[in-house]
Parts: C-alpha cells; sequence; structure tokens
C-alpha cells in the first residue's frame, strides 16, 4: 500500500503533552496511519486543503479558535465528506453537547483524558484495514521515515518507573532525574518539550536537570508515559534490542566520560554530559524504524543491518535533532563529538570530540597516546588526566 494510501489523522490541542498522548495511542492502534498534529486550528485547515483527513481529533479550546469552529467550517468545506471526529472538551456540559450535536461527532471525550478512555474511542473511530498492506520497498520506507519517526526505543521498563513515581506520596525532580538519565530518547524530548515556546523562560535548556525544574514532575511523568506507550517503545526483535543495548551503552559511557572531563576542567558538564547521551540516537532511532519494517513483514538478514546502520544512522540522527529542535549548542557538541571542521571550537566541543577518541580507543593502548590529537593539543592538557581517565569498558 503507497503511504499515501494509509488513514491520515489530524490532532488539533493546544497542549504539547496531550498531543503526544493521543498520537502516541493512534500509532499504536493504527501502525501505519500517517498522523498530523498542531496546537492551532489554521494548520489542520491549510493542510485539508490538499488532503482528505480519516478522523479528526479537536480540542474544545485551540489557540486560535474554538473546536466546534474549525468542525464547523470543514463541514461547510465538504459536507458530503463525514470524517470521523473526537471533541475533547474540559467538561461535557448539556450546552456545549447540543451545540456539538448536528456535527456529527463521533464521540465526546472530556478531560483529563485517560488512556483507556481514549484507547477504546479511538479503536471505534479509527478506519480498518481492508487489505494487508503491501510491504514497500526498504530504501523507499527509509527514506519516508527519516524525517517522520518516533525516535529512540526505550530499553527499560519506564511504564514501572511511571507508575511507582505516581503511586508515592511524593516524588521530587532528583527522583526523576535519577530514573530517567540514562535513556536518550527521555532526555532529548524532555529538553524538547522544555525548550518549547509555551515553556521557554530565557537561555535554552541543554539538559535534563535543567528541564525537569521547567516542566515540574506532573508534566514530565506525564510526558515520559506517552513515549512509554508508543508503538514499538520496546524492541522485540532480539537482534535490533541487542544493537539498541550495545548503542546505549556506548552513549552511555561516552556521556560519563565527557562529564568527568568536564568537571576536571571547569567546564559545562551537564551540556557535555547530555551531548555524550544523544551523539548515537539516530542509530537507535533506525533500529526503532526497522522493528516497524519487520512489523509490517518485511526481512532483514545481519549483513544488511550492519549495512543500514553505516548508510543510515547520521541521516536519522540529524533530522531527528532538528524535529525536536533541541538547542543549537547542544547540536554543535554532538556534531563536534564527530568531527571537526574548520573554525573556532568552544572547549566543550573540543572535549567531545576528545570523549569519542577515548571511546574508541583500541583495548590496550594508553590514552596518552593521544597526546598529539587536534583536541588534546587546542585544550592543552597535562597528559596525566589522559591516563586518569575512566575507560569504562562495553559491557558484554
Amino acid at each position: 500500500m503507497h503511504p499515501s494510501a494509509l488513514p491520515l489523522v489530524l490532532i488539533a490541542h493546544p497542549d504539547p503533552a496531550s498531543r503526544e498522548l493521543i498520537e502516541a495511542q493512534v500509532r499504536a492502534l493504527q501502525p501505519g496511519a500517517r498522523v498530523q498534529a498542531s496546537a492551532d486550528g489554521a494548520s489542520v485547515l491549510a493542510g485539508e486543503q490538499t488532503q482528505a483527513a480519516d478522523l479528526l481529533i479537536v480540542a474544545a479550546a485551540l489557540s486560535d479558535m474554538r473546536g466546534l469552529d474549525l468542525l464547523r467550517e470543514l463541514r461547510r468545506r465538504a459536507p458530503a465528506r463525514r470524517a470521523s471526529c473526537l471533541l475533547v472538551d474540559a467538561e461535557a456540559d448539556s450546552a456545549s453537547v447540543r451545540e456539538a450535536l448536528p456535527l456529527g461527532l463521533s464521540a465526546y471525550l472530556t478531560r483529563p483524558l485517560s488512556a483507556e478512555q481514549l484507547g477504546r474511542r479511538l479503536r471505534s473511530a479509527l478506519p480498518q484495514a481492508s487489505e494487508q498492506a503491501a510491504v514497500p520497498p526498504l530504501s523507499d520506507y527509509l527514506h519516508d521515515r527519516r524525517t517522520d519517526n518516533q525516535g529512540a526505543p526505550l530499553l527499560a521498563d519506564i511504564r514501572a518507573a511511571v507508575a511507582q513515581c505516581l503511586r508515592a506520596d511524593r516524588c521530587d525532580l532528583g527522583e526523576l532525574e535519577e530514573s530517567f538519565a540514562g535513556e536518550p530518547q527521555i532526555a532529548a524530548r524532555l529538553i524538547s518539550v522544555a525548550n518549547s515556546a509555551a515553556n521557554y523562560q530565557g537561555a535554552a535548556c541543554q539538559s535534563l536537570a535543567h528541564a525537569l525544574p521547567r516542566l515540574g514532575v506532573k508534566r514530565a511523568l506525564n510526558l515520559v508515559l506517552s513515549l512509554a506507550i508508543q508503538r514499538n517503545a520496546r524492541l522485540a526483535d532480539e537482534r535490533l534490542l541487542r544493537q539498541a543495548r550495545a548503542a546505549t551503552g556506548q552513549a552511555q559511557r561516552a556521556a560519563e566520560l565527557a562529564l568527568w572531563l568536564a568537571q576536571r576542567l571547569g567546564l559545562d558538564g551537564e551540556s557535555c554530559y547530555t551531548a555524550g547521551l544523544l551523539q548515537n540516537i539516530g542509530e537507535l532511532a533506525l533500529l526503532r524504524v526497522l522493528q516497524d519494517w519487520l512489523d509490517a513483514g518485511g526481512e532483514l538478514d545481519e549483513p544488511t543491518l550492519e549495512r543500514l546502520l553505516a548508510e543510515h544512522a547520521a541521516g536519522f540522527g540529524s533530522a531527528l535533532r532538528a524535529q525536536w529542535r533541541l538547542p543549537l549548542g547542544l547540536r554543535q557538541l554532538i556534531a563536534a563529538y564527530y568531527a571537526l571542521g574548520a573554525g573556532v571550537f568552544s572547549r566543550e566541543a573540543l572535549l567531545l570530540n576528545l570523549t569519542r577518541q577515548l571511546v574508541e580507543l583500541p583495548e590496550g593502548q594508553a590514552p596518552a597516546s593521544l597526546a598529539d590529537e587536534r583536541a588534546v593539543r587546542l585544550l592543552r592538557l597535562d597528559l596525566a588526566l589522559l591516563d586518569d581517565a575512566p575507560l569504562i569498558p562495553a559491557r558484554s
């Protein structure tokens, strides 16, 4: 089935956490669905000029108009097309329900949304596939998903951690940071949301430790839960899972080493840690997309897997960091991990480049052997510091 033949779901909701929860449920129930989410009605109307949605999920109050007015305008534009509509409101008072009745809603949901309630309504509203979708060529599939993917998988049982926090009498930000610090996907998404227009508070947020106070415990937990319920949040294929564990372990080693070096040099340790943690998130995102490919009926052998990781991981990473609008400074540190081009670099960028060289140092080779490397010379490091660096071995 061509991608354009897959069902299109338009989500209009002003709250980013609610949008993510709804999108996660849609993708879990209808993996092939195309989902477009926005905070305002104008974006939906613009999209509807060229594409016919199969399902509309609209909040009663948008940033630029009432949800009922948006649905009314869509009905006026295409009276013959009766896409399913779900309206999400703070309360279902009798006047609001009477006003919505002529629009032929499939459901009228009240906040706060529960995953169970939303899932039940979506199951009845989402169009059911009438045929088994053909598996597209792998090259086309990866091209389409490079700029439309959900990011990295989660390796820990995050839902259990979230549930434990929700059951606790109190859960502070320090506990959340400790629980989620080793998950690249969670760190990146919370940083991204914390830097969104609604949360922006001057200086860009560069780390999980900076993001959590802006978001607060409740919102952070809701965001993490929306990540945990997404389709393939945890990989099912053992080969992909092994690769993901190795990649996450390498990222954790890089993050811890970057933090250690930054602390000794008096540099920004949190930003260096985050850049080390996120430097290979493209590889992780690609593994998750390949799990979707296998679930759709595709086949994948080990040599092909290795080739795809070598050819596509960097592109997936670049697209993902841009999609999440991570701060420019953080993206520059991640880029410096792999290469130093021409120009002037911050000391943190040089440190990240050195971190990669230390992480990739062949077994038995002393760190001081890097004395002539550009990053070492520009940082003017004492070689004794390199010999003291904690080269954490890879976990088998």
